[in-house]
């Protein structure tokens, strides 16, 4: 019986392959959309905030957001209240992609679920959140440790 990690991978994996072939003429790849997405939804977030609320590493954060900066999704300033902090902030470009991300997200996950029925659909989902709060979980007592 496949692991439940092996099973959430295969379904990353092909939602990726997904978002990249329907992004590519966007000059957008597969992570991209959690980026529009919250960027969009919270101009001005650090991207500190940003690793955080998506949960990748700061690293992965500065190097997306430059992609999106050079294709005109993004803009970048420092915070006024603290130099060390760089605010995001949408373009025209970006708010422009938005209803097409989210078209894109929301048949991709219509089109994997749509052999349950309403009840399991429902019942996934409840499953899904506390699995997500309870990984989560795992790094927020991780940097609290670390404190």
């Amino acid at each position: 019986m496949p692991t439940l990690m092996r099973q959430i991978n295969v379904i990353s994996r092909c939602g990726a392959r997904y978002r990249t072939e329907k992004f590519k003429p966007m000059d957008l790849c597969a992570p991209h959309h959690s980026y529009i997405l919250n960027i969009c939804k919270k101009p001005g977030i650090s991207q500190e905030q940003l690793a955080e609320h998506i949960c990748v590493d700061k690293s992965n954060v500065t190097r997306q957001i430059a992609h999106l900066e050079n294709a005109g999704y993004v803009t970048r300033t420092q915070s006024p209240d603290d130099r060390r902090v760089t605010l995001v902030y949408p373009t025209d470009k970006a708010f422009s992609a938005l209803p097409y991300v989210k078209e894109t997200v929301a048949f991709w996950n219509s089109y994997i679920t749509q052999d349950l029925t309403e009840e399991e659909n429902a019942q996934l989902s409840n499953m899904m959140q506390k699995i997500c709060k309870r990984a989560k979980q795992y790094f927020e007592e991780c940097e609290a440790d670390k404190k």
